[in-house]
């Protein structure tokens, strides 16, 4: 007895019930619990008989369940706006069903109860495309196009002397920042612009720490009173960066993580609790999240890719050329700018083995407090005093942190 295809046919049932189970509790005209079962056995049997009698068979039951699944449409169809999710999920539960018995079973079960949670959703998922406007369809379309169309095109291969300039490489660190970023900017489009102090400080921190310090600044030298709910805010975002940075490290370089993830942690739990100390003040009830800007325009893209390069060849000059302290002071710029193309670069680095790990969490710390000074000098910059003294006093709590952990490590 071949149980290998009694174990396919059964998965292939449960996955059609599966998705039939769905059709009828939405009352689909055109099949439920029984015809989308069918469908999918239908296509395992055509599978198996495919072996010995040729793939004509496997096609001559896709063009017979095209048939049917026409013919049966065309007798439901009575309302103009009826649409064609029915058909279509058929023929793929179709292909399921061969897969069930000619292709990888984990795929086939993957595809099968996608199509259900697909098929399930579909308010949810209505609701979401309707939320998202022009700039928003465009955000993803230009994400698709650094990722999927940029990315293949560019060269494996290095061009300078220091062998770390790979354009590749470098493109790939693009996309996993503003793939981070466009995460966020997906989650403030469904959560809204009410989204709440505490979720404004989180995603404003995976969108863009800098950027959310900077309009929450602005915001309380025209309203004072405001100054508790920016100060929240910012810290909360300038938190949620440094675990940024700890996800940008764990996938570039696993070495380096260990390293660097005590002293991170320890400084998103500071930022917490300044931010745990800003909200017991007290904050306006309505606090409105501003507007996010576009996290994968192809200028910025562009933009943070050379500025990566720039600082990936200054660390490799620096360590091949200049005194060991010079990287430090590399970092500290870079982070100044950009906190992302230092982290990367230096993980990077450390996961080729041409920076030592010691080195290579040292950069990161001091790039990650240039940063929060950058953000100090923005508040004092565009904002109210009295948030420039808050967020000193995080700075400064942070800074003598940090300096502990440097000096006895």
């Amino acid at each position: 007895m071949n149980t290998h295809l009694f174990q396919s046919l059964a998965i292939s049932l449960l996955l059609g019930g599966l998705v039939g189970l769905q059709r009828q509790h939405v009352d689909s005209p055109l099949g439920g619990v029984r015809t989308f079962p069918l469908v999918t056995v239908f296509g395992s049997l055509c599978a198996i008989l495919s072996e010995p009698f040729g793939g004509g068979t496997l096609a001559a039951g896709m063009l017979a369940t095209v048939v049917v699944v026409a013919l049966g449409s065309w007798q439901v169809r009575s309302a103009a706006d009826r649409g064609i999710t029915s058909e279509a999920a058929m023929l793929v539960m179709f292909a399921v069903g061969a897969l069930c018995v000619s292709g990888p079973m984990i795929v086939a079960v993957a595809v099968g109860a996608g199509v259900a949670v697909l098929l399930h959703f579909k308010p949810q998922l209505h609701g979401l495309v309707t939320k998202l406007g022009d700039a928003d369809v465009k955000a993803i379309m230009q994400f698709v196009l650094i990722t999927f169309i940029v990315l293949p095109v560019l060269p494996n291969e290095t061009y300078d002397p220091f062998e770390v300039l790979n354009p590749h490489e470098i493109w790939l660190m693009v996309v996993l920042v503003v793939g981070i970023s466009l995460g966020g900017y997906i989650g403030y489009k469904f959560l809204g612009p009410r989204a709440g102090l505490i979720l404004s400080g989180v995603l404003g921190g995976i969108i863009s720490s800098t950027a959310t310090t900077a309009s929450y600044a602005r915001r309380t030298a025209r309203q004072p009173a405001l100054v508790p709910a920016a100060a929240t805010v910012i810290c909360l975002a300038t938190g949620v960066s440094f675990v940024r940075i700890l996800l940008e490290v764990a996938v570039v370089s696993r070495a380096l993580l260990p390293a660097v993830a005590p002293v991170l942690i320890g400084l998103t739990v500071v930022s917490g609790l300044f931010a745990v100390l800003f909200v017991r003040r007290g904050s306006p009830p309505s606090e409105i999240m501003p507007s996010q800007g576009n996290p994968s325009e192809l200028k910025s893209a562009v933009l943070f890719g050379v500025l990566y390069g720039v600082v990936l060849i200054s660390v490799a000059a620096s360590k091949e050329y200049l005194p060991h302290s010079s990287l430090y002071a590399i970092a500290a710029l870079s982070g100044l700018a950009d906190l992302d193309a230092i982290t990367l670069s230096t993980a990077r680095m450390v996961a080729a083995e041409r920076l030592s790990v010691d080195a290579g969490w040292r950069s990161v710390l001091i790039a990650a407090l240039a940063n929060l000074v950058f953000k100090l000098g923005l508040v004092l910059t565009v904002g109210d005093r009295k948030l420039f003294r808050d967020i000193a006093g995080l700075l400064g709590v942070s800074s003598f942190l940090a300096a502990v952990v440097l000096w006895w490590s």
